[in-house]
């Protein structure tokens, strides 16, 4: 595979009333396109230079100083491009936005060295080659549909994490929920990672803030229709926080529970509801802000139809039990 690197040559003059900052202070003031972590890289690199010297990150500026970077941004990862089709919702230079289809895994891990949509995407733009993660800036779980933005520049890259850190990256859902919910709601419980089945995430104490809100579109007769919007992200985090509500996600195999089938449906509704071997979640809607022209962007993919026919069923089932 190919190596794919980039000459970042840039230069700046330190104000006068950033005097008595640390070197990478300044920096991260100077260059906010660029991660701190990247930064740092580059001054233990020797690749920053201040007045044509090598401090240390914890050196303190006086202003005036003039501050040039001469770097290269090599390969990230090891991951090999591989011809599989992508369903490109919105690309330009600084981003592209793709519509998972359920059943593709996001990124490489154990288990699921290549087949990805970051093998995918490599070999659609090789230059992501160089970004973290491939410019992934959130990913979707195996079996959950929907839209994902990746970044194309490392300087788009920060600008989105910034956003998904901020919390002002809109990323709205739709589910198939087991029960019957009488009102929306919100769910404010921290996820970790569960103490004793370690492939798992969980409600516990000492896990990360989580915060999940949703709201009913439709009620079935055992089923709900709903709209959930993340103010976090957390691995899981729909699927664990409906399960600790008792309103498990349709067809979850980890954290769902056993089918139950509407009493006296239809052989069509039946089949529907078992076939179902994916979790009834999906990444219906989602708002970045552009990381250069700072418009606000809004796409949306509509639902996977193996959902729509089941909500569709779902629908003719509530009226032919309704008299």
């Amino acid at each position: 595979m190919e190596n794919f690197s980039e000459h970042i040559e840039l230069e700046a003059t330190v104000p006068d009333d950033y005097a008595g900052l640390r070197l990478d202070q300044a920096l991260a003031k100077l260059f906010p396109q660029y991660s701190r972590s990247r930064l740092q890289t580059w001054l233990k690199d020797g690749q920053v230079l201040v007045d044509d010297k090598v401090l240390r990150s914890r050196d303190k500026v006086l202003g005036g100083e003039l501050i040039t970077i001469n770097a290269t941004l090599k390969t990230e990862a090891a991951w090999e491009p591989q011809p599989i089709d992508l369903n490109i919702i919105f690309e330009d230079d600084a981003l592209i936005i793709v519509n998972k289809p359920i059943g593709l895994v996001t990124h490489p891990g154990a288990g699921n060295p290549a087949g990805t949509l970051v093998n995918a995407l490599l070999h659609h733009t090789p230059e992501l080659e160089k970004l973290p993660r491939a410019g992934l800036i959130h990913r979707l779980d195996k079996n959950t549909s929907g839209l994902l933005v990746i970044a194309r520049t490392l300087e788009a890259h920060t600008h989105l994490v910034a956003q998904l850190q901020a919390r002002t990256m809109g990323r709205e859902y739709e589910a198939i929920v087991c029960g019957v919910m009488t009102a929306g709601g919100s769910v404010d419980a921290p996820i970790g990672r569960h103490p004793i089945q370690r492939k798992q995430m969980t409600v516990i104490e000492s896990g990360k803030p989580a915060v999940t809100h949703y709201r009913v579109l439709q009620r079935f007769r055992q089923h709900t229709h709903i709209h959930v919007k993340l103010e976090t992200g957390r691995t899981h985090q729909i699927r664990v926080h409906m399960a600790h509500i008792h309103y498990p996600i349709l067809g979850d195999a980890t954290y769902g529970q056993r089918l139950r089938l509407p009493p006296q449906c239809d052989e069509a509704l039946k089949l529907a509801l078992q076939q179902c071997k994916h979790q009834a979640l999906h990444a219906r809607r989602l708002q970045v802000e552009h990381p250069i022209s700072g418009e606000t962007l809004q796409w949306e993919a509509p639902l996977p139809e193996d959902l729509q026919q089941i909500l569709a069923l779902l629908e003719e089932d509530n009226e032919r039990h309704s008299t």
